[in-house]
């Protein structure tokens, strides 16, 4: 199958722009760009993707395998950057999407400019010193209520992620987003993002990075955007005034406005 069909690729902004790669979170689809992509095809080339099994990529491309790691996924974005050819991309990762293109930019740095993390997290779990946000009997009720009911997971989890308690549409937004996802690989996918440990690779990236933090975030606390600023060698930590793991819903101009300077510079 043609690799953009796959994945569902789409372009916006003018030919010729410099290429910026946007790349979702667990359980939504490139739609969760929908207010940033008007102000940032202004000046780029906009790739937006669904990851194998969301959205409207092809759900029969996805194997158990290959998607049982976050390199399966990062081997994806590796693919569609390829079968472009417009050369470096920014590319702009949000949570786990962050780690994803860590790994492709760390397999592929000819493909890879800069990266922007928006709410990354290389570990979940807390572990010794370091504060993931959950604990191990935490992510494992997590996936055991997904795999009992997921639907209702989605309805109960969803307002914890977005953070947004005065505009519930955002939250109901992000759930029919979930249930519109097939559960299995929904489960699937939230096993190999919860369970990932990625903080090893932090200091194998090699391009230069922004991690964007917002200022109270349930899934990726403020301790785990100072852990990947301060694993990553060039990297720069800003901290939004924001509230939840959806800044590109709930603060799309301040999140725009923070990658504007950081890529001026």
């Amino acid at each position: 199958m043609d690799v953009l069909t796959r994945n569902n690729v789409r372009l916006a902004g003018p030919a010729g722009a410099p290429p910026m790669m946007l790349a979702h979170g667990f359980g939504c689809d490139q739609g969760m760009w929908r207010y940033v992509v008007p102000q940032l095809a202004e000046s780029f080339r906009v790739i937006l993707f669904d990851h194998t099994g969301a959205g409207g990529s092809d759900a029969s491309a996805f194997d158990v395998v290959r998607h049982g790691s976050l390199d399966g996924y990062a081997a994806d974005v590796v693919e569609i950057l390829d079968a472009l050819e417009l050369g470096p991309v920014t590319f702009v990762g949000h949570s786990v999407s962050a780690m994803i293109g860590v790994l492709a930019a760390i397999a592929r740095p000819d493909l890879v400019d800069r990266l922007v993390l928006v709410g990354p997290s290389p570990r979940y779990v807390d572990d010794g010193e370091y504060r993931g946000g959950f604990s191990q009997a935490e992510i494992a009720e997590l996936l055991e209520t997904m795999d009992a009911n997921y639907l209702g997971w989605s309805a109960v989890v969803a307002p914890v992620i977005m953070g947004a308690p005065d505009r519930p549409e955002l939250a109901e937004e992000l759930v029919t987003s979930f249930c519109g996802q097939d559960p299995a690989i929904a489960r699937h996918f939230a096993r190999t993002t919860f369970l990932s440990d990625n903080r090893a690779d932090l200091p194998r990236l090699a391009r230069p990075a922004l991690v964007v933090q917002c200022r109270d975030d349930a899934i990726a606390p403020q301790a785990v955007g100072r852990y990947v600023a301060a694993h990553i060698p060039r990297s720069e930590l800003v901290i939004l005034d924001a509230v939840g793991h959806c800044p590109n819903l709930s603060a799309p101009d301040e999140l725009v406005a923070t990658m504007r300077r950081y890529l001026a510079g």
